[in-house]
């Protein structure tokens, strides 16, 4: 998970305000760090953590400029926040209006888009899927992206692709 450092650095030690988090989920001791830009126009990212162990609960960015958020929720507390929100009839995969998180997998992945959306730059707004492969399956898939002329993570793409898109088609919505 994403340490308070990290994420300090992602913002250029740029803090524009703080406040204790209001719900019970994150136990005694949360609080929330923020750091603006141009508050409702451009962006803002936001961490909670715990002011005792340093553990960090979440962070949070918040896109508003192209209407996206995303979330890494630290797995060992989703459940305490799914619950809390279902407690209070809040939708747990609603950011603000008609926007829902993002939740992504990877510390690099928030890294990557937190850093961008801070700078105001393009991102790419894809999820990185973390894989772990044995050898032989690795194998395979390198000998697949080969005889497709395409990278490695072209071919696991494509072919996750096509799982998603055969389940899609098989589910009666």
């Amino acid at each position: 998970m994403i340490t308070l450092k990290t994420f300090m650095e992602t913002v250029d030690y740029r803090i524009t305000e703080g406040s204790a988090y209001g719900w019970s989920c994150y136990g005694e001791n949360p609080f929330g760090l923020d750091s603006w830009k141009d508050h409702w126009e451009k962006n803002s990212l936001s961490i909670v953590f715990d002011t005792r162990t340093q553990v960090v609960y979440e962070v949070t960015a918040h896109d508003y400029k192209n209407n996206r958020a995303y979330r890494l929720v630290n797995p060992d507390h989703v459940q305490a926040i799914e619950q809390e929100a279902a407690r209070r009839g809040v939708d747990y995969k609603s950011a603000w209006d008609d926007v829902n998180w993002v939740d992504l997998d990877t510390d690099e992945d928030f890294l990557e888009k937190a850093r961008a959306i801070f700078l105001g730059q393009d991102y790419d707004t894809r999820v990185q899927v973390p894989l772990d492969l044995d050898d032989k399956t690795l194998f395979q898939l390198m000998h697949m992206a080969h005889e497709s002329d395409v990278t490695l993570n072209q071919k696991v793409e494509e072919i996750l692709r096509d799982v998603i898109e055969r389940h899609n088609n098989t589910i009666d919505w």
